[in-house]
C-alpha cells in the first residue's frame, strides 16, 4: 500500500507493494471512470449518487459506440440490447458492492486533515462478453488515494490555465484511454502553469484537461438572447461551452448551472470567446477534487499555428490576469456547491 493508496478489484484488496498513482493506473487500464472524494474529514462521500449516474451513463456510450475504450483487448461482440433502467441499476449494484467493501478498509487508514480520492473504474474483458451476461464481465477496480483540498480564498491557490491544444473526442463520456491522450499537451505547458485548457479555434475556450472552465463576464449587449435566469438585473453572466462543443458533461459543472438558477445569476452555455476578454471579470474551474478554484490567470498563444510549428519556450502568449481574491459571483457559486454538497454526500 505505497503512499496510502489502495487498488481493489471486485471488492477484493490487491496485496502489491507498489500501488501506482491514479494517473498510472488509469493509463494501464481501458473503462470508464469517475473520480470523487470524501469531504467533511472523511465523513461524507460527495455527490455519490451523481457520479453513479455518471459512470453508468458514461459505460453505456462506450458499450455502444467504442467498446475498445471500454473492454480489453479481445473479439468483436453482437450489440445487446440492454434498456437503460437496467443498464443504470445493474452497474450501480457492481460499483456499490465493491466500494461498500473498499472504504472501510481505505478510512482505517486515514490521516487527519487529509481526505480521500476514489476513482472507480468499470472495466472489462471483451471476450468473456461471449460466454457470460453483460454485467458479469465487467470488472470494478476502485483506486484510493489521499487528497488535501485547497482552501477557497487564500491567495496562491488559484488556478494558472494555458490553452495548448483542441478538444477530445468521445467528450461525453469519461474513459481512461483520455488520461493517455492528453499527455503530448505537456510539451507545451509554460511555467507555473495548473491546468491546460483545449480550443478548436484558439478563441473559443471549451474546457479543461481535467477541470470544466467558467468565466464571469459584463454583458455583452448585442443583441443575444439570454437563458431564463438572465432575468436578474445583474450586470453579469456566466460563461461556460455547451456540451454540444465536445466538452464534458461534468458533475460540478450541471452544480453549478443549478446554482446560477437558484441564486439568480445568469448563465449562458457558450464557449468564452478570448476575443472578448476584455468582458471577463472573474473565471473558476470546477473539478470533483477541487470543487470550485478560482482563476488567477489565462494565457493564450498569440498565434494559434505556432503550437504546431514552435516549442513551449519559444510561444508567444497573450494573458488575460483575474484579481487575487475570489470575485463576487464566484465566491456565491462556491457557497451553493457546498450547502448542495451538504444535502447530497453519502454518509459514510
Amino acid at each position: 500500500m505505497a503512499g496510502s493508496r489502495f487498488l481493489f478489484c471486485n471488492g477484493v484488496l490487491s496485496h502489491s507493494t507498489d500501488t501506482p498513482s491514479v494517473t498510472t493506473f488509469l493509463e494501464s487500464r481501458p473503462g470508464a471512470y469517475t473520480t470523487t472524494r470524501t469531504h467533511d474529514n472523511n465523513n461524507r462521500l460527495l455527490f455519490w449518487e451523481r457520479h453513479l449516474l455518471r459512470l453508468a451513463n458514461s459505460a453505456r456510450i462506450l458499450f455502444d459506440s467504442n467498446p475498445k475504450l471500454l473492454f480489453r483487448s479481445g473479439n468483436s461482440f453482437a450489440p445487446r440490447m440492454i434498456t437503460p433502467p437496467m443498464w443504470d441499476s445493474g452497474i450501480r449494484a457492481l460499483v456499490n458492492d465493491s466500494v461498500s467493501k473498499v472504504l472501510p478498509v481505505a478510512l482505517k487508514e486515514r490521516s487527519q486533515g487529509e481526505e480521500l480520492a476514489v476513482t472507480t473504474l468499470m472495466t472489462g474483458d471483451m471476450e468473456r462478453l461471449s460466454e457470460v451476461s453483460v454485467f458479469e464481465a465487467f470488472d470494478v477496480q476502485v483506486h484510493v488515494g489521499t487528497y488535501v483540498p485547497p482552501v477557497f480564498g487564500v491567495v496562491g491557490n488559484g488556478a494558472r490555465l494555458a490553452v495548448v491544444g483542441r478538444g477530445r473526442e468521445v467528450a461525453e463520456a469519461k474513459y481512461s484511454d483520455w488520461v493517455r491522450l492528453r499527455k503530448p499537451l505537456e510539451k507545451w505547458r509554460p511555467p507555473s502553469v495548473t491546468e491546460l485548457l483545449l480550443s478548436n479555434d484558439g478563441d473559443r475556450l471549451l474546457e479543461g484537461t481535467v477541470t470544466n472552465l467558467f468565466v464571469v463576464s459584463r454583458k455583452d449587449n448585442n443583441g443575444d438572447k439570454y437563458s431564463d435566469c438572465s432575468k436578474s438585473v445583474s450586470p453579469f453572466e456566466v460563461l461556460t461551452a455547451p456540451v454540444s462543443d465536445g466538452v464534458l458533461p461534468g458533475i460540478m459543472r450541471q452544480l453549478v448551472i443549478e446554482v446560477c438558477l437558484n441564486n439568480g445569476i445568469p448563465f449562458q452555455e457558450v464557449a468564452p470567446s478570448w476575443s472578448k476578454r476584455e468582458l471577463w471579470q472573474e473565471a473558476f474551474v470546477t473539478s470533483s477534487l477541487r470543487l470550485v478554484q478560482p482563476v488567477e490567470k489565462i494565457q493564450v498563444p498569440s498565434r494559434w499555428e505556432s503550437l504546431v510549428l514552435k516549442s513551449s519556450d519559444e510561444i508567444l502568449w497573450e494573458e488575460k490576469q483575474f484579481q487575487e481574491e475570489p470575485g463576487m459571483i464566484t465566491s456565491i457559486i462556491q457557497k451553493g456547491i457546498l450547502e448542495k454538497a451538504n444535502k447530497e454526500a453519502y454518509q459514510l
